[in-house]
């Protein structure tokens, strides 16, 4: 019997979508979700996370439970899981191929901008890790495709699981990797 504690699931997009909307931020949440990650990833405290990931002392921290807190919960618990478990916040499958990749390229977007907000230039990254950032800017820059298809759809899962392990990848350099350096210290 695992002892583990079970990784807390992300709540919906559409869950997402409506707090984000409720509090007028101008933000979607695939983008809000991989600004998170990046924050998270590069290093940045969960204390103020959203005032910060929107660089908007304005805005106030989410409600304990609501959409947006369970997002950060979930977030934070699934970087961390040795499992793996760690899931990206874009639409389901049977949403459009352009909706699909516009919400993973947004994603990336968001991620960049947390990363770069957290992490800043002092991060400590593996060759893997810098490549990895590399590439994600790539996607970052890309445009959906409005049509495409069976290797199209194939193409997307394959980047879509790239983004995900390129996002635990940079949490292990800045978080774990910095962690192994403290205790050698």
């Amino acid at each position: 019997m695992s002892s583990a504690i079970p990784t807390p699931d992300l709540p919906s997009l559409y869950d997402v979508e409506q707090a984000l909307r409720a509090r007028r931020l101008g933000v979607s949440g695939p983008e809000l979700h991989g600004a998170l990650c990046g924050w998270l990833a590069g290093g940045g405290a969960v204390t103020g996370w959203l005032a910060r990931v929107l660089a908007d002392d304005s805005v106030t921290a989410p409600t304990a439970g609501d959409a947006l807190d369970r997002l950060r919960a979930a977030a934070e618990a699934q970087l961390g899981d040795s499992d793996f478990g760690f899931e990206l916040l874009v639409p389901e499958a049977d949403a459009s191929l352009v909706e699909r990749s516009g919400a993973l390229f947004e994603w990336c977007r968001g991620f960049l901008g947390g990363f770069g907000l957290a992490a800043g230039d002092r991060a400590e990254l593996s060759d893997e890790g810098r490549e990895a950032l590399e590439d994600l800017a790539k996607l970052a820059a890309a445009s959906p495709q409005d049509d495409g298809d069976e290797d199209d759809e194939t193409a997307l899962a394959e980047i879509e699981e790239f983004v995900r392990v390129a996002a635990l990848l940079l949490h292990g350099d800045c978080n774990l990797g910095a962690r192994r350096r403290q205790r050698l210290h």
